[in-house]
């Protein structure tokens, strides 16, 4: 099953220093339907104008991996972790027994990212952050875990969850495949391009709530970036 959302059928708000748009019921966005999918929560696609951002805030009990598309995005928490995380690349923050951090764009132009929240397999633990540069040239043609609680993807920056977020880049013409298995659940998110999953089209910024598909077989119809989402029932 691979239910195809499109980009105009999202919630979200426009702020003015924020431009948000909402996968999943978030903040002033409520729809029954698009509660979660599995143990994924949020999916933002946030875009952040220069010199603004999200001022020092607390969060407890989840994971929260940032997926920056254009710009950069600084981190600041109350670990005393401080970082950068330039486009392409990705941080990682355990929030687990709770953490205030802020996150903001200092760069000249607008910064875009996936924010995406997965919820733990268990609740507490020491907080923790972390990031990495992921070259998009090592994902060429093929899919990457770029965060993951998964056996075998030590590459990976760890989460606290039965889960793994990937990344891929294909070129117009380039086929992929990515093996979902029984009782798992896949939400996919071409950040640019146009891709064929299992016979349904999908255009930049539409999501993808993939479920009983043990082989998710992806053409680019464009040359595309693609971030997906393998979790837990």
């Amino acid at each position: 099953m691979i239910e195809r959302r499109p980009y105009e059928s999202l919630g979200g708000a426009n702020h003015g220093w924020l431009d948000a748009k909402h996968h999943f019921s978030f903040a002033g966005y409520a729809d029954p339907a698009r509660m979660n999918w599995g143990a994924l929560r949020v999916w933002n696609d946030d875009t952040i104008a220069p010199g603004t951002g999200f001022p020092p805030h607390p969060h407890a009990d989840m994971e929260i991996i940032t997926y920056v598309r254009e710009g950069a995005i600084t981190h600041q928490d109350s670990l005393g972790s401080r970082g950068r995380t330039e486009a392409g690349d990705v941080q990682v923050m355990s929030a687990g027994s709770g953490i205030r951090h802020s996150e903001y764009n200092l760069e000249p132009g607008v910064t875009r990212i996936f924010q995406i929240w997965i919820f733990p397999d268990s609740r507490g633990g020491q907080p923790s952050w972390g990031a990495k540069p992921f070259p998009k040239g090592d994902r060429s043609g093929q899919f990457v875990a770029l965060a993951s609680g998964m056996q075998g993807d030590e590459d990976a920056l760890p989460i606290r969850a039965d889960a793994r977020v990937s990344g891929a880049t294909l070129k117009a013409g380039e086929t992929a495949e990515y093996r979902l298995g029984a009782g798992r659940y896949g939400y996919l998110v071409p950040a640019t391009g146009r891709v064929d999953v299992n016979g349904v089209e999908l255009r930049a910024r539409d999501g993808a709530a993939i479920r009983d598909e043990d082989v998710i077989r992806l053409t680019a119809i464009e040359d595309t970036e693609l971030v997906l989402v393998d979790v837990a029932g």
